[in-house]
């Protein structure tokens, strides 16, 4: 953008985030904008000679603001700059006359410290801005979070209040506003920022977003030739580009020069191995990035279940994503194989899946900035399925020690972004947990986690010896013994979980390795079986039952014998168990 009005043309050029904010210059709306988002990736600059690509710093001076005779940066680190001889020797034309007036040599002397670099500009700026013709002003804030950090404004310093107070008086200023004196503010996550800097009405907010498929293919395509993939990659850039799903455009182009550097073809299973750690180490820790190995029909019984997750799935497939819920809550007892079966699903709707870690015993402090940077990436791996295990520890009682505050606005954050029906069929979310009373009826409503499946213990000899077969397989165990009801009477096996058995698996497999034979016998299981006890702990096995079976949202899915239960009966017991075990 020179310093004269842009034109219609060159804006229709820009990235969505960069018009908006020429547009919001132009019509002299704004000042002061902070850009945040993924603000250490290269942005596309396109003209008649091709696509090529920048550091957002380089976009802003050789792009969006060329022309401007000041282009001004500052950051704690390094203090302050300048795009050219030309800005730095106007810039120390101005403070000879500050010094003359003050005592000051900061003429030659440029100060690092925020309070006097800050106080310096302030003068700049009124110069400029008074000057005959005003000459327009640009000055770039990275790493804004260093300069003008959220939290308590009591443990702020002198010299970080009167940053604050220059930023908010530069901002309110219509004087500034009208002379194109422009500050940039950029930092990765908003809620890293004093939010008072947005109270204005001359400031903006303006995110930059990953790039999406579309994006990442045109920067493959524009940074290599079609004869590099050929030799380099076992993938062309449409794939590459699709497999790459929440990677920036530096992170692309490492996996490019990687492969240069290596003399190495690009192939998926590096490709996912990459991406795996890049989410991770993004996610601070608290994302798993998961890739199912198996479908729906590694999952025993659960018929009924199993179908309505396809039809979902076929849904999906068809490009129907009116027909799919906002999300899953899954419910059952513990060993009724929740999480397995949400990972089958994800599989079978050939979605990735993640993982979200309990986050409210590890975020202490900066709560909010982690989580909006969480729910960025999540936005831009769709589609993905968001896996929350023991939901009730994770999201239940919002009030439940620490700063009630911050658990609220986390929750908020969380709700509402689940609740984005733009994301209806592109981001599942799947509840996972034995105890959904223990959860927020807001999360559990319509528009949110919508369908809610209840998992129950295998109730015939014949859905215990289809889990069986299933877990020899899953195990990869050796034996001919095909079915569980051959080496346990049907008391020993009712009431048993899936972990249960898969248990007794393992001790049996054991028990044969022990006597240095790799099959596990009939005379094995049997040995095993007679002596397993499971776990004394009925009645709360009998407390997770009744919660699911009150939870579910379809009769179809309850068996038989819960199907036309009083729910005011069910309550009550509920309400018994609770009592004799003193739970919430």
């Amino acid at each position: 953008m020179s310093s004269t009005a842009p034109t219609n043309s060159f804006i229709d050029t820009l990235p969505g985030w960069a018009a908006e904010l020429v547009r919001a210059v132009r019509a002299k709306q704004a000042n002061t904008f902070l850009i945040h988002g993924t603000v250490a990736d290269l942005v596309p600059v396109r003209s008649s000679s091709g696509l090529r690509f920048l550091s957002l710093e380089s976009f802003l001076h050789q792009e969006l603001f060329t022309g401007w005779p000041a282009l001004i940066t500052y950051n704690r680190a390094e203090g302050l700059g300048f795009s050219s001889p030309d800005a730095r020797g106007h810039f120390q034309e101005k403070m000879r006359t500050y010094d003359s007036v003050h005592g000051t040599t900061y003429a030659q002397n440029l100060p690092r410290d925020p309070g006097n670099a800050f106080a310096l500009l302030d003068s700049y700026f009124r110069s400029c801005a008074m000057a005959s013709p005003p000459r327009p002003v640009v000055m770039m804030l990275p790493f804004a979070d260093t300069v003008v950090p959220s939290g308590d404004a009591s443990y702020r310093t002198p010299e970080d209040r009167a940053v604050l107070v220059y930023l908010r008086k530069w901002s309110q200023d219509p004087s500034l506003l009208a002379k194109n004196i422009v500050v940039v503010l950029v930092t990765e996550t908003l809620a890293e920022i004093d939010p008072k800097i947005l109270r204005a009405n001359a400031a903006r907010e303006v995110e930059i977003v990953r790039p999406d498929q579309r994006g990442r293919i045109e920067y493959l395509e524009a940074v290599r030739p079609a004869e590099w993939y050929a030799k380099m990659s076992e993938l062309e850039p449409a794939r590459l580009a699709e497999l790459t799903a929440g990677m920036t455009r530096v992170q692309l182009g490492q996996i490019l020069d990687g492969a240069d550097a290596g003399a190495v073809k690009i192939t998926r299973d590096e490709v996912r191995r990459i991406k795996k750690e890049v989410i991770e180490t993004e996610g601070l820790g608290l994302l798993e990035y998961v890739e199912p190995k198996y479908d729906l029909s590694m999952v025993a019984g659960m018929p009924a279940v199993k179908e309505r997750l396809r039809r979902a799935a076929r849904a999906i497939s068809r490009g129907n994503p009116a027909a799919v819920p906002m999300g899953y809550l899954i419910c059952g007892p513990v060993g009724s194989a929740k999480t397995f079966l949400v990972e089958c699903f994800s599989n079978e709707i050939g979605f990735p899946c993640v993982k979200l870690k309990n986050f409210r015993s590890m975020w202490v402090g900066s709560t909010e900035a982690n989580l909006e940077r969480i729910l960025k990436i999540l936005a831009s791996l769709t589609p993905v399925g968001v896996i929350i295990d023991e939901a009730d520890a994770a999201l239940g009682n919002r009030d439940a020690g620490g700063d009630s505050g911050t658990q609220n606005r986390v929750f908020a954050q969380i709700a509402a972004f689940m609740g984005d029906t733009r994301n209806r069929g592109k981001i599942l979310w799947f509840l996972i947990t034995c105890r959904p009373d223990l959860l927020p009826i807001d999360l559990k409503r319509q528009g949110r986690a919508e369908e809610h499946v209840p998992l129950f213990y295998p109730e015939t000899p014949a859905e215990y010896d289809e889990i069986y077969r299933v877990m020899l397989k899953k195990l990869g165990i050796k034996t001919s013994v095909t079915d569980v009801s051959a080496v346990a009477n049907e008391k020993a096996l009712m009431g048993l979980s899936g972990s249960d058995l898969e248990a007794v698996l393992v001790r049996a497999t054991l028990e044969a390795e022990a006597e240095g034979v790799s099959e596990v016998s009939h005379l094995h299981l049997t040995r095993v079986f007679a002596d397993f006890i499971p776990p004394n702990n009925s009645r709360e096995r009998e407390m997770q039952i009744l919660c699911a079976v009150l939870e579910s949202t379809s009769r179809e899915l309850l068996p038989e014998k819960y199907r036309d239960m009083d729910r005011g009966e069910i309550q009550g017991r509920i309400q018994e168990i609770k009592n004799e075990l003193r739970l919430a």
